[in-house]
């Protein structure tokens, strides 16, 4: 099983004529958790859902999409609330509403109720930062990382919870020291660490714990460092640009559900071949593509991905999207 922890937050969105705001379920992990269930993979999410009436409708949303809530809380607490900014920039693209909000308040009892089936463990990006959940949080991944469990982590950055980039990579490298895998962007990248070099910070990253930094580069493609230091670039999938808000999501959904047929298949990180990286890159960065097409954070089920790779890269990758049958090389 994929298990997610994290917010679960409502987008306030202005309609065209901006006299109303639709209100859309929306936070990182609340949209990785559907995306890694759409591709097939058994996942729940462990969030804090108030009682309030946004937090049945994050909770219908979910459920719709067959998302396992069994060990999601139920809170007293109010939904956190985004309000989006029309026509804005991606870094100031409006107002979280987070004080005093069910995302953040954690208790040790509930972090005790991750799924034992959990193989991998995905830390949302603000209930790693925001106290009081956030150590509490820390440990728990660290507890599931010593019995096996794979932990990935996204740094997502949200300077409205971060404060300053000096702040940021206080709170974020905090992360990485317990994470396995870590995926960002390269605007995660140039907040942290102005003026730095992403391989420079990808070797950073790695020297603090990491196995593997994926380091997405929007029409650039990805790339991914290992321990080795080896640096493997691979292009973005072509695609239409609609909307691109959910495609940063979308990849790490594919990466968790690949992550996770790897670990099906008892293959580590550390003896997973170039060309085999190179494929589950690929093929993250066709479930990004495929979100990019359509507006809402609409991310592709299975059928929509096979279908891409199959017609983009024909049928040998198609075929290795099923890592189960992957062949591993020497």
């Amino acid at each position: 099983m994929i298990t997610v922890i994290g917010e679960a937050l409502i987008d306030l969105v202005a309609t065209p004529d901006s006299t109303t705001l639709k209100a859309l379920p929306g936070g990182s992990p609340l949209n990785v958790a559907v995306g890694a269930t759409r591709l097939g993979h058994p996942t729940a999410l462990m969030a804090r859902l108030s009682s309030d009436y946004f937090g049945q409708l994050l909770r219908g949303h979910l459920a719709r999409n067959g998302v396992d809530l069994g060990a999601a809380a139920e809170a007293d607490e109010p939904t956190t609330l985004a309000v989006a900014i029309p026509g804005a920039g991606s870094r100031t693209s409006g107002r979280l509403y987070l004080q005093g909000t069910a995302d953040w308040q954690w208790s040790t009892a509930e972090l005790a109720r991750i799924p034992a089936a959990t193989t991998i463990l995905h830390l949302g990006p603000l209930a790693s930062c925001v106290a009081p959940g956030a150590a509490r949080i820390l440990n728990a991944a660290a507890r599931q990382r010593r019995d096996g469990a794979l932990v990935c982590f996204d740094p997502n950055v949200c300077p409205d919870v971060m404060g300053t980039p000096a702040r940021g990579r206080l709170l974020v490298e905090r992360t990485v020291m317990s994470a396995d895998v870590v995926k960002a962007s390269t605007e995660d990248i140039a907040w942290l660490y102005p003026g730095r070099a992403l391989e420079d910070v990808a070797v950073h990253w790695l020297s603090l714990g990491p196995e593997l930094v994926v380091i997405t580069c929007g029409g650039d493609g990805a790339m991914a460092l290992r321990g080795t230091r080896t640096v493997l670039h691979r292009p973005a999938y072509p695609a239409p640009v609609v909307d691109t808000s959910g495609a940063g999501d979308a990849f790490t959904a594919a990466l968790l559900a690949g992550l996770c047929q790897l670990s099906q298949a008892s293959v580590r990180l550390g003896t997973l071949s170039s060309a085999d990286l190179a494929t589950l890159l690929d093929t993250c960065a066709a479930a990004a593509g495929l979100t990019c097409e359509r507006t809402g954070a609409d991310l592709p089920t299975t059928t929509e991905l096979r279908r891409a790779l199959h017609s983009h890269s024909g049928a040998e990758i198609e075929r290795s999207f099923a890592l189960p049958p992957l062949q591993v090389n020497a």
